[in-house]
């Protein structure tokens, strides 16, 4: 396995570590630290991809998350990644790599005939060609589907593990460059918690590849003295292979760290992805610029690259990308370029540049070596069918308008171009800081920062390294001074300033002679062009936004990064507009693809922005063997495994003991809110879909509470203690919500009514206890309040003492048993729990969890908001029109009008029993109502909540299904992921005591 472009020596690999890997089937060989794309390069690798419209071939053309093509699929099975960028993946022994486009092989793709239409599929065509016959909408959809995005999503359950921490500083600092180093030093250095992130395997960002010194050495001397000085501070955290992907409000960030994607073989201890809630004082953002591309004929060819990525597939890998080059700058940056193709002892058989006249340092020395340099021209067409071969190279007018003739061609296999640089300013625009144009500098810079934040460096438009060490080594003081800390730090060592010649704007080479219906790509990934972006301009399209959504500009994985600001400047040109005017499209999280299961990993991690919330009887749950599960901010007890228990055993045993006996349940978790005043029934009958008013006094009654779309937001019980006080209880995750809720109301729509609010979860603990023995027991520990049915009966509230403790004692069930709540001052919850314990000893008493309590109401078919219910489900969707008053307004009233509201085949709430009582239905699984192949599978509802109901002998499930209600005694199925698909009845939700007999003995 030779490695045919592998540079005798150089880089920053690790040469006595060779890895094998494998490229669509093909064994290839890097070393311990490639990224998949210089290990291709190296083994002569070419053509990586096809693009998504007219399958042109496409090779790799940047270094880092800005490419466009290299989109590759890793692995197989359970562990496959889709589309994963070669530039960002380490390299590892075993590792396979596939290309998600071309077929039979992306080196011949049967789909690049589509080639031929291009004239028939112009930007937009979409949007025209399958709007008729109106009927044909779904037969084009499944060739569209199957025609259309990059990888393949694993079918197999993820064997990895996420997690999810959180942390404070009082400075971040993004992108470890030589901005990015030097503010983290002087913060830190002022006394300042200061964290690093970036998202390379190394610190150093552009220096990686740069020969410049630092203070009379070379650069990454400078970098590794940072690295260990920073790394020696204790209040200090570095975090590699880690990119910062949302800026949120109140200087919230969102980062994604790569813990195990380099390693062959994690180990076992380690998660594959670990995300950052990182909550920071203040924010230096220093993430670098990104180089320009240049729009010209057939740039898309395989041996087509960006400058600075040639620089560093030479300078970091060791890797020549071509043996013959031409380079096509309209800056200076490309002439660094040059020389590193030189030192390397490549062929470099011109460069070719649009200015007129060249004096600057860098173009003298390329041109002291030898190289011819050809001004006032540019290139016009990549030449090669399947790889580079040669460019066409023409005068051009000095306003860059039109080309002036034919100046001959070049033979190469590698064209390096270089457009200028556009400061990253993502992160900024995400912030809520706007980008403004800077004409001086030819790029968008960040305007004013609306958080605490500021840039530094390249994506401040400060692209001369001892500049950028400056101005990062002032943002960090100044960051630290604002987080208050005000030590001495020591100034940036000295860098050698070098004279270049100001850009030339580029944005889009004129058409050479005979170039007939020209392809000059702007987004790579989308297959956009510079046609396309003109057309949308001649169908009365203004808007970039509206341009972006048209012709699919910036829509791939790398969201524009490289092409979005030439598509502009397109644009502004064929509008005859300023690029100013033009402005940016909008930059939203994410910065770069983020796995669904890194955003649902578990939470760890000491340091939280949500507090640990325990309740007063945790130590006992913990005494007694519990397993915890988080609800909200509450750890909650899920169940108590006994000695060779697994958690279904655990489950059914607490089930059966509470059905026949009495169980216990912590229940202090539920939000409590106090509401009292004059007004207080009139805003609960605003509030909630049903009549408070005439409540009496010591009775509870369930409540409903809709969002002002008509959804069901929350329920509860809430309980009248007196003409002007009532107690609202809600779920254990929307209390806050619902209290803020409730506030929003009060304090901006009805000021006028009389009532206070107060949140009060944390002052009651909450003993629940059910089963057809919970009478006796309570009955044993008070005897200052009848139990008596007549006397208090279901959905009704006492206060008493309760084991010596004034308590309150509301008489309602969330199991369908007889039970009752038993509410006391917090600091008396453990006391209260043990009397319980104690006097339920001989009935049985058996503690349960939330897992228990979710079977047993179930069994019941009552809901649980946020599982039941997605958001767009209405009271009438859950069976539940009894709860909707006709006598008064509410909150949401109006909305269940509306026509979707009424409109027939609405998911409804209905019952599931499968076919083979054993099959248990996985949550979340799609229903549909015939078995097929059929793609796409229409979706007629899904499982919302699915048990192995150890009372009734058998699984049950709930589940919103269209229709469903008219639908009892059908059938439905569930395709599963292993391949089965089961057959389900549809019933009624209620499966257990449909009467309700028990619960109100």
């Amino acid at each position: 396995m030779t490695q045919h472009n592998r540079l005798p020596i150089g880089g920053r690999i690790d040469r006595d570590t060779p890895l094998v890997f494998s490229f669509n089937g093909r064994r290839l060989q890097g070393y311990a630290g490639d990224t998949v794309a210089a290990a291709l390069l190296a083994n002569g690798v070419r053509t990586v991809a096809r693009s998504i419209k007219y399958h042109r071939p496409r090779g790799i053309i940047g270094s880092g998350a800005d490419e466009p093509n290299a989109v590759m699929q890793l692995g197989d099975g359970a562990a496959t990644v889709p589309n994963a960028l070669a530039t960002q993946i380490e390299l590892y022994e075993g590792l396979q790599v596939r290309s998600v486009g071309g077929w039979p092989s992306v080196e011949r793709d049967v789909f690049a005939a589509s080639g031929l239409l291009s004239a028939v599929l112009p930007a937009g065509f979409y949007y025209k060609t399958f709007m008729w016959p109106p009927g044909f909408w779904m037969h084009y959809e499944r060739l569209i589907r199957k025609a259309a995005g990059l990888g393949r999503a694993p079918t197999a359950g993820d064997v990895d593990r996420y997690e999810r921490v959180y942390a404070h500083c009082d400075v971040l600092v993004v992108g470890a460059g030589a901005a990015g180093l030097a503010a983290a030093r002087a913060a830190a250095q002022a006394g300042a918690r200061v964290m690093v992130v970036d998202e390379q395997s190394e610190f150093g960002g552009s220096l990686l590849r740069s020969d410049d010194p630092i203070g009379g050495r070379p650069a990454m001397d400078w970098v590794a003295e940072v690295v260990d000085e920073l790394g020696g501070m204790g209040e200090v955290r570095l975090l590699r292979r880690s990119t910062l992907f949302g800026y949120y409000d109140h200087n919230l960030l969102a980062v994604l760290e790569r813990v195990t994607d380099h390693l062959a073989h994690a180990p076992a201890a380690l998660p594959r992805h670990r995300l950052w809630h990182v909550r920071a004082h203040e924010v230096v953002l220093a993430t670098g610029a990104i180089e320009r591309p240049l729009v010209f004929t057939d740039n898309d060819t395989p041996g087509v690259m960006l400058a600075s990525a040639v620089s560093t597939y030479l300078k970091r890998y060791g890797v020549a990308p071509g043996r013959r080059a031409v380079l096509f700058t309209n800056n200076d940056a490309a002439y660094r370029t040059a020389i590193d193709l030189l030192d390397a002892g490549l062929a470099v058989s011109a460069v070719v540049d649009p200015r007129p006249e060249l004096t600057g340092a860098l173009p003298e020395r390329v041109r002291a070596r030898g190289v011819d340099i050809i001004t006032g021209s540019v290139v016009t067409r990549a030449i090669g069918r399947r790889s580079l071969s040669s460019v066409a190279v023409e005068r051009v007018a000095p306003d860059l308008s039109h080309c002036l003739g034919a100046a001959g061609s070049l033979a190469c296999d590698l064209l390096a171009v270089a457009g200028g640089w556009s400061p990253a300013v993502h992160l900024h625009a995400q912030s809520g800081g706007r980008p403004r144009f800077d004409a001086d500098r030819v790029c968008f810079v960040p305007g004013a920062p609306v958080q605490a934040e500021r840039s530094a460096g390249a994506c401040n438009g400060t692209f001369a390294l001892g500049a950028c060490l400056r101005e990062g080594h002032r943002a960090g003081i100044d960051a630290a001074q604002a987080a208050g800390f005000n030590d001495p730090a020591a100034a940036p060592p000295e860098v050698a300033e070098h004279d270049e010649q100001p850009l030339q704007p580029l944005w889009w080479v004129p058409t050479g002679a005979g170039a007939g219906r020209p392809k000059q790509f702007v987004d790579l990934q989308n297959d956009t062009t510079a046609a396309d972006i003109r057309l949308a301009a001649r169908e009365g399209y203004r808007s970039i936004e509206h341009v972006k959504r048209y012709t699919a500009l910036g829509f791939g994985t790398d969201q524009g990064k490289l092409g979005n600001i030439n598509g502009m400047a397109i644009l502004a040109r064929t509008l005859g507009r300023d690029l100013a005017e033009i402005g940016t499209t909008t930059f939203r999280p994410p910065y770069t693809p983020v796995p669904f299961a890194a955003l649902a990993g578990r939470d760890l991690g000491a340091e939280r922005f949500d507090p640990v919330r325990q309740t007063p009887m945790h130590a006992w749950h913990i005494a007694h063997g519990a397993e915890f599960e988080n609800v909200g901010q509450w750890k909650r007890p899920w169940f108590y495994p006994r000695s060779g228990e697994t958690m279904q055993d655990a489950v059914n045993r607490e089930c059966r003991a509470t059905r026949a006996g009495v169980g216990i349940l912590d229940a202090s978790t539920l939000g409590k809110i106090d509401i009292r005043g004059p007004d207080a029934a009139t805003f609960l009958d605003r509030i909630y879909t049903n009549s408070w008013s005439r409540l009496e006094i010591g009775r509870c009654r369930y409540g409903v509470m809709l969002g002002e779309d008509g959804m069901v937001m929350d329920d509860g019980v809430t309980s009248r203690l007196g003409p002007d006080h009532f107690f609202m209880t809600t779920t254990t995750g929307g209390a806050a919500r619902v209290f803020a809720w409730m506030e929003r109301w009060l304090q901006t729509e009805w000021p006028e009514l009389r009532l206070y609010l107060t949140s009060v979860t944390d002052h009651w603990a909450v003993a629940s206890i059910a089963g057809p023995k919970s009478r006796q027991l309570i009955a044993a520990l008070c005897d200052d309040i009848d139990f008596s049915g007549d006397a208090f009966p279901f959905m009704a509230v006492r206060e008493g003492t309760v084991a010596g403790v004034p308590a309150r004692v509301f008489r309602i069930s969330f199991s369908g048993e007889l039970g009752y709540e038993i509410n006391v001052c917090a600091d008396y919850g453990r006391f209260l729990w043990d009397a319980l314990m104690e006097a339920g000893a001989p009935h049985g008493i058996t503690a349960y969890g939330t897992e228990s309590m979710h079977v047993l109401r179930a069994e019941k078919g009552y809901v649980i908001v946020g599982q039941d219910t997605d958001g767009s489900a209405t009271p009438v969707d859950l069976g539940m029109d009894w709860i909707l008053s006709q006598r008064k307004d509410f909150i949401g009233k109006r909305s269940l009008s509306r026509s979707d509201c009424v409109r027939e085949n609405r998911k409804q709430l209905v019952g599931l029993l499968t076919e083979n009582p054993a099959d248990v239905l996985p949550e979340g699984a799609q229903l549909v109502n015939e078995p097929t192949d059929e793609r796409p599978v229409p979706m007629v509802g899904h499982v919302t909540s699915s048990y192995w109901s150890a009372c009734l002998g058998r699984s049950i499930a709930l589940a919103l299904v269209k229709g469903g209600r008219g639908r009892v005694g059908g059938a439905v199925f569930a395709p599963l992921m292993d391949g089965r698909t089961l057959r389900a009845t549809i019933t009624s939700p209620v499966f257990y005591d449909p009467q309700g007999e028990r619960q109100r003995v």
